[in-house]
């Protein structure tokens, strides 16, 4: 009005708006919750508004998601990715997973440490709950121990029904293949070349990567494996996930686990097959058994396969 010399009343009518809009003035306050964003967004800085405004609610905060959004892009909060142009290729249908222990998801990750060693991340995880069942340190991962790591799992939550993974040499070894017969164990490998074939460790690995590892300074093996540790805690317990409604994987288990009625008393499981993750034969013997069939194997022939089997 002031560049063109004229009323406020006369620039109304030509905008057709009333006086009144012209001369709102906004009496919100938003300091406190700019604040309070500022601060869980310095604690985690790759969060978004909407697991931001999950962590507001649990405070108490009474607050509307749009206002959370509006807020967190005005105090110029926003987490820049990088969007990466994909090529779309047609995949085969996976099962539809209904309950947990299903399918776990395994794989490996890589840092180094301030001293430039290199360290590599054995990953475990429940591809029905998005738990993270195990995250391993060390400077090396042979198949014996990845296959000790996945025992202490069996040990206390059952064993699965398959193992997905890619075509690593410690998760093709013989010794891999024979422990996956003697537990009862389905080794699923992708295609190679194909990673997202295990998109839910691809993902986990992602936001491992994205939270702790390029978010903190190792110093050696040992206090990667605390922080490492310490993350995971974090996102098993309190990291809301969106592929759950916004619950923590535990707190989606536990909602399963209240969900499942409990068995009728006196219910005989004698005669029931044996659980996976329980061995069948001596583990010497499996494993001697596993190295006879997985070298007759490239042999080729019906009679071959009979004579492993039996």
């Amino acid at each position: 009005m002031a560049d063109y010399a004229m009323s406020q009343r006369r620039a109304c009518e030509l905008m057709e708006i009333p006086r009144s809009t012209c001369r709102y003035v906004s009496r919100r306050d938003d300091g406190p919750l700019r604040e309070r964003l500022r601060e869980l967004a310095e604690e985690r800085p790759r969060f978004g508004y909407r697991r931001l405004h999950v962590l507001l609610r649990r405070d108490g905060w009474q607050v509307n998601h749009k206002r959370v959004q509006r807020v967190y892009r005005a105090a110029g909060l926003t987490v820049k990715r990088l969007r990466r142009r994909r090529l779309t290729r047609s995949a085969f249908p996976r099962p539809v997973l209904t309950a947990p222990n299903q399918e776990w998801a395994i794989d490996f990750a890589s840092d180094v440490t301030h001293a430039q060693q290199r360290m590599r991340i054995f990953s475990v995880v429940d591809a029905y709950t998005r738990e993270c069942l195990a995250l391993e340190v060390d400077t090396s991962f042979p198949s014996r121990r990845v296959t000790r790591v996945l025992d202490n799992l069996m040990a206390t939550r059952g064993g699965p029904a398959a193992l997905r993974s890619d075509n690593g040499p410690e998760l093709c070894s013989r010794h891999y293949l024979a422990w996956c017969i003697e537990r009862r164990v389905q080794p699923i490998h992708i295609q190679p070349g194909r990673p997202m074939q295990n998109g839910h460790v691809e993902s986990f690995h992602g936001r491992l990567r994205d939270e702790c590892l390029n978010t903190s300074w190792f110093w050696n093996l040992w206090d990667a494996r605390r922080k490492i540790a310490a993350w995971r805690e974090e996102y098993n317990q309190r990291r809301p996930h969106s592929a759950l409604g916004y619950l923590t994987p535990k707190e989606f288990r536990e909602s399963l686990a209240r969900a499942v009625p409990s068995p009728p008393e006196g219910s005989d499981s004698a005669g029931a097959a044996a659980p996976q993750g329980q061995a069948l034969r001596a583990p010497a013997a499996a494993l001697t058994r596993g190295n006879a069939c997985a070298e007759d194997s490239h042999q080729g022939g019906e009679g071959t396969e009979r004579s492993c089997i039996t």
